[in-house]
């Protein structure tokens, strides 16, 4: 499973693409907005640029024609720009016009297999179920990534499942579990998955450990 991290801080992304872990991002224009940025574009041009892998960058119109060229306009900010497109109708008709243009798309706002398997046949190179907000309201976000990871391998589907909507290190656990392709995060959440109080503790006894030895050599 690869790790996609959800951000718009650029901050956030040049430290996780230090740690040689992080393979794409995941952003939206909720997520530019909320850390004061206005030029959405130059944003993701600058995530692009930090991460060689899939930026997904979403659009921003609800109706399939605008989508269409909007996705278009997108796609050529950089070369590794996917465009995140809405589950609707308008954006199954937009998936499936822009898979015939080799223009990678991140079906998003995913939440039940009927709406996966659509977005499949459409062409979307991958799908987000939003695995958290479903767990909100009762359902269980896991059961549906596996349900989509074992439909898709099953009929060979190309599409790629992302697991969204991640809230905490356990989800990650359980995304690898149910065989998702990737798993997009917050940085605190990547930052709470490097961390265990046993590794802590560890270091803290090998360093005390270290200081007696040293100090019998003196």
């Amino acid at each position: 499973m690869r790790i996609f991290l959800d951000t718009a801080n650029v901050n956030q992304i040049k430290q996780a693409a230090k740690l040689g872990i992080v393979s794409g991002v995941t952003t939206n224009p909720s997520l530019v907005s909320k850390e004061g940025l206005g030029d959405y574009k130059a944003v993701v041009q600058q995530i692009c640029a930090i991460i060689p892998g899939p930026v997904s960058a979403e659009v921003l119109v609800e109706e399939a024609e605008p989508m269409i060229e909007q996705a278009r306009e997108i796609a050529g900010w950089a070369p590794n720009v996917v465009i995140k497109i809405p589950t609707t109708a308008a954006g199954l008709e937009a998936i499936s016009v822009l898979s015939k243009e080799n223009v990678r798309t991140n079906m998003t706002l995913c939440f039940s297999l009927n709406q996966a398997i659509l977005g499949a046949l459409a062409g979307a190179t991958y799908i987000s179920p939003f695995v958290g907000r479903l767990d909100d309201i009762g359902h269980n976000g896991m059961e549906l990534v596996k349900d989509m990871v074992d439909v898709f391998t099953h009929y060979q589907l190309p599409a790629q499942v992302i697991a969204a909507s991640i809230r905490h290190p356990q989800h990650c656990v359980a995304a690898a579990k149910a065989g998702a392709h990737i798993a997009t995060v917050p940085y605190n959440v990547l930052m709470q998955m490097i961390q265990h109080p046993l590794t802590d503790i560890g270091i803290a006894r090998f360093a005390s450990d270290w200081q007696k030895v040293s100090s019998r050599s003196v």
